[in-house]
């Protein structure tokens, strides 16, 4: 379970497996913690997200889209993700938070945002699997 960076043209994607929808969701999070920040410091408050979505894929762009909106309005860089997916009435929803450790407390380099662009959002097996790619 995790996730991994890959190059990716000019942009850069996040693959990520885990053993349930919102670990992979938070797992993804945290992958776009880590394209923007390669160590993150203590500290920061945590702070909740929700989103509602028609389909797997489109809630993982709405949650991620989230994290960069969140970055940029809270100045903050979002970690430590942790979220909840849940399915009812061909509706998707997200429960989910993260810490937001002050963006002038780390070195980061700015994610423009996520793409559709090869977005998969699977359940492989055992565990759910998920590759992103994001404009930089």
């Amino acid at each position: 379970m995790g996730y991994e960076l890959r190059a990716h043209t000019a942009d850069i994607a996040v693959e990520a497996t885990a053993s349930t929808r919102g670990g992979l969701f938070a797992a993804l999070a945290d992958g776009l913690a880590a394209a923007m920040c390669e160590s993150t410091p203590a500290g920061g408050d945590r702070f909740a997200i929700d989103c509602r979505a028609e389909s797997l894929e489109a809630l993982c762009y709405e949650y991620l889209d989230q994290l960069i909106y969140e970055r940029d309005v809270r100045l903050v860089l979002p970690v430590d993700n942790e979220a909840h997916v849940t399915d009812a009435d061909d509706e998707w929803t997200l429960t989910a938070s993260a810490r937001g450790v002050p963006l002038s407390e780390v070195d980061a380099r700015e994610v423009k945002a996520v793409t559709y662009s090869e977005m998969v959002v699977d359940r492989r097996g055992d565990e759910w699997y998920g590759y992103v790619v994001f404009d930089v």
